[in-house]
């Protein structure tokens, strides 16, 4: 049986940046795994047609050191550029949000198209295992899903959880979001960087044409939902008609060659965590982080790109092997 000293689940950025820094540390023995057929959870782009978009993340901003720190090696490499906003630089990926996912990822022992269904706590660390019927023995344990997917696998597992980390979890509170995917077969009138998050009707958050953003050959379009929205209408059958319906005058219809919807489950938290990452097992075995744990001082308050990375890089710094 395979035996690692740390096992990562969730393969999004905390879950890619935790690894990272366990390498640079010289930890080889660690597994990376995630249910999707990619790494970058919300970092995801869908390729439509002759084009492709952003379903997910669409930028992120840099408001610490380390992120900063990060982010020149990444622009020096021409993974990212500044995409828009002079005060505040959003950055973005040169070939689309997964595709920096995957440069991050590159090197680290993944397993993907894994769903871990169960965890049992022994002496020597955990057993893991997979829906797939795949079992291994680990050290230690990072666990970055949503809380409520951390709550439901230790539901299904042996592993004990304190009441008041399980009280902390199940205070996260995550809302939905829609995202409308469009094609067009002529050219938007959105702004020249391809970006408005502003006087939108109630329920849009952002409309991004991918063309103009600069990862797409064909004209692709996303339309956000808010969180309030998309909860009002999850489930429903008629969303996609609602949203084209939100977005209107913004976009040239006639000329709509297809469109695809997407679903986010768990896609921001309205109630955070105000740690960067739980010690589950108090002895730094099991660590419980993601975009929902930020650090005390987070002076944002939301969950987002940045707040990832650092729950990633806090927990590789607390995990005990």
């Amino acid at each position: 049986m395979e035996h690692y000293e740390v096992t990562i689940i969730g393969a999004g950025l905390a879950g890619i940046t935790a690894a990272r820094r366990l390498m640079k540390q010289g930890r080889s023995n660690i597994l990376l795994v995630d249910k999707g057929k990619s790494v970058g959870g919300r970092l995801a782009t869908r390729r439509i047609a002759g084009g492709r978009a952003d379903h997910g993340a669409q930028f992120f901003t840099v408001r610490s050191e380390e992120l900063a720190e990060e982010v020149q090696e990444w622009l020096d490499a021409g993974w990212v550029r500044e995409w828009f906003g002079d005060d505040h630089p959003r950055y973005t990926a040169v070939d689309g949000m997964n595709g920096l996912a995957k440069q991050l990822a590159d090197g680290i022992p993944t397993l993907l198209e894994t769903r871990i269904e169960k965890l049992l706590e022994n002496d020597g660390g955990y057993r893991v295992y997979g829906a797939d019927g795949s079992e291994w023995q680990t050290d230690s344990l990072y666990l970055t899903m949503p809380a409520p997917q951390v709550l439901e696998l230790f539901r299904n597992s042996t592993v004990s959880m304190p009441e008041p980390v399980k009280k902390q979890l199940k205070g996260i509170l995550f809302e939905p979001t829609y995202v409308g995917l469009f094609e067009f077969n002529k050219p938007t009138e959105l702004p020249g960087h391809g970006h408005l998050d502003q006087e939108l009707p109630e329920g849009v958050e952002r409309i991004v044409d991918h063309s103009k953003k600069g990862i797409s050959d064909d004209v692709i379009v996303s339309v956000y939902m808010t969180g309030d929205w998309s909860r009002k209408y999850y489930g429903e059958d008629y969303v996609m008609s609602l949203v084209k319906e939100k977005a209107e005058a913004y976009l040239p219809w006639d000329d709509l060659e297809s469109e695809q919807l997407k679903r986010w489950r768990y896609a921001q938290a309205k109630k955070v965590m105000k740690e960067s990452c739980l010690d589950v097992s108090g002895d730094g075995r099991l660590i419980v982080g993601g975009d929902a744990f930020l650090r005390p001082n987070d002076e944002a308050g939301r969950t987002r790109f940045e707040s990832a990375y650092l729950s990633g890089k806090d927990a590789a710094a607390h995990l005990r092997w």
